[in-house]
């Protein structure tokens, strides 16, 4: 059996949980959530990386939606909202392939009905307005992490490619955190400062994710992550989820992207921008600067340095499908995962070790994370602090 097929069959019983994929936001670009303009019931390969044949192919389980919305918008909530209703329309309209998830017991249930266990995500602070009782309705209405920042600070936490503002996390960025921790939410450190990072793990009672970062050390971007933070996490019991987007997991890439990012702004897009647009723009620069391309083997490398540094129980995959504009070869899109897990199996990983990468981790730390939540709402109310009494 060749190790493809090795890891096809290790997927049918351990399929993929992956913790990033921002299809919603792709279908609100794309054709404004009209869902019979993309029908993902088929291929969408000229539209999208993501699709329920691919995802049936890739051998996904389970999946975190990012309910993301850029960070300038003024009406981050709403936009934020009508996230949420295109996750639950996709559930609706598809429910022989997708199964709501709320919880790790319903990751399993998904997986034993052979249907993909859709959960989500929020993608950056700036979707609670700085409000602990916009966090809880984000809660009751799914949403089971949230990534503390996107590319930009938000008043109670710094990001990665932002410049320092409070330092980390401030005091309310702290209660965030705790508040979080009562509810069971899941504190998300993708995209957030190293200062950040710490400040968390030092906060956070419940286990923290990577939703889809890499390792800093193989790769020096601010988006992924340190040894020293990678280091912590078997103390706190979290997981660092490994991401494909080739400008955070191979340097060369790091330098072109820089430069093809200035180029979208010169051209008056959004450098995140997706749009047919935005593509014909970025394949221009493409043409006369050509891309460094990542491969399975690029993605590897530091899962191999990650498992070394953080150990087997703290690993996962958050692809970050339908949010870049490329990937690396063998990770075209959301049916390429079995190349990844071929090529760890080449590298000597075990099929223990894999069943944690690919499910057993993630659906422990949901679990963890629901544990926790009981014990501190039996001490604890709902917290209504706010920014300016804790910050000043």
């Amino acid at each position: 059996m060749s190790s493809l097929e090795e890891a096809r069959e290790l997927l049918r019983e351990f399929p993929v949980v992956d913790g990033h994929n921002d299809l919603p936001w792709a279908l609100r670009e794309q054709v404004r959530y009209d869902l019979d303009a993309r029908d993902i019931a088929t291929a969408q390969h000229a539209h999208l990386h993501t699709d329920l044949p691919r995802l049936r192919e890739g051998g996904v389980g389970a999946q975190y939606w990012s309910v993301y919305v850029r960070s300038d918008l003024p009406d981050a909530v709403p936009a934020t909202l009508e996230q949420i209703d295109c996750v639950r329309q996709l559930i609706a309209r598809y429910g022989s392939d997708l199964r709501p998830a709320l919880t790790a017991a319903d990751m399993e249930a998904g997986r034993a009905e052979g249907r993909i266990a859709s959960l989500m995500g929020a993608e950056g602070g700036h979707s609670i307005a700085n409000s602990l009782g916009t966090l809880r309705g984000l809660y009751e209405l799914g949403v089971r992490y949230l990534t503390l920042t996107h590319n930009d600070n938000v008043a109670w936490a710094d990001s990665a490619t932002d410049e320092p503002g409070v330092g980390g996390l401030s005091e309310f960025g702290r209660e965030v955190v705790r508040e979080m921790n009562r509810l069971g939410m899941l504190v998300d450190l993708s995209h957030v400062a190293a200062t950040t990072m710490r400040h968390a793990l030092d906060t956070s009672v419940a286990p923290v994710i990577f939703s889809h970062s890499s390792s800093r050390a193989v790769c020096d971007h601010p988006r992924n992550i340190p040894d020293d933070v990678l280091e912590r996490l078997p103390v706190n019991g979290g997981m660092a989820m490994v991401t494909f987007v080739p400008k955070f997991v191979l340097q060369a890439a790091v330098d072109w992207t820089a430069a093809a990012d200035d180029n979208m702004r010169a051209h008056g897009f959004h450098h995140l921008a997706t749009t047919p647009e935005a593509m014909k723009v970025h394949q221009a620069f493409e043409e006369t600067n050509p891309r460094p391309v990542a491969t399975v083997s690029t993605v590897a490398d530091h899962l191999d340095h990650m498992r070394e540094v953080a150990g087997i129980d703290h690993l996962g995959i958050g692809g970050d499908y339908d949010g870049t504009a490329f990937t690396p070869d063998g990770l075209g899109d959301v049916s390429g995962y079995p190349n990844l897990i071929a090529e760890l199996l080449d590298r000597g990983w075990s099929k223990g070790d894999l069943a944690k990468l690919t499910w057993e981790n993630a659906v422990r730390v949901l679990g963890a994370a629901e544990d926790v939540a009981r014990e501190v709402q039996g001490v604890r109310g709902a917290s209504n602090a706010t920014l300016e009494e804790l910050d000043g």
